[in-house]
């Protein structure tokens, strides 16, 4: 089993910045997509940025440069995203999505997890 945990979210003003981690534990051996979304009451969940193990990445056009999504080889089932210039639009529930696979008995398993998400609100 794989859990998924967001941390970082809070309130901030409009044009400073938080950072968004996530992490993945439990049975991982492999990971090969990391993601961040975000959902705002009423509307559907919209793709931020996402990573693949080949280091691509797939930013949402409202990012316009402001966000960037990265990993530290010294914590490979974490993955950060640093929000800067935030603005009030920004303000949801940020999910993470963790996809890999996992190795039990000799046979593998994929897994596709979400976390509960974590609030982020900019105020003016």
């Amino acid at each position: 089993q794989v859990q998924v945990v967001e941390s970082g979210g809070g309130l901030v003003q409009a044009g400073g910045s938080l950072r968004l981690s996530c992490e993945a534990s439990g049975s991982v051996d492999s990971i090969n997509y990391m993601g961040w979304y975000r959902q705002v009451l009423g509307k559907q969940r919209e793709l931020v940025v996402s990573l693949d193990s080949g280091g691509s990445t797939n930013y949402g056009d409202f990012v316009k440069g402001r966000f960037t999504i990265f990993r530290l080889n010294a914590k490979k089932n974490t993955v950060f995203l640093q929000m800067n210039n935030l603005k009030l639009d920004d303000t949801a529930v940020y999910y993470c999505n963790v996809r890999g696979s996992s190795f039990h008995g000799g046979s593998v398993r994929s897994f596709d997890d979400w976390g509960t998400g974590t609030q982020v609100t900019v105020s003016s």
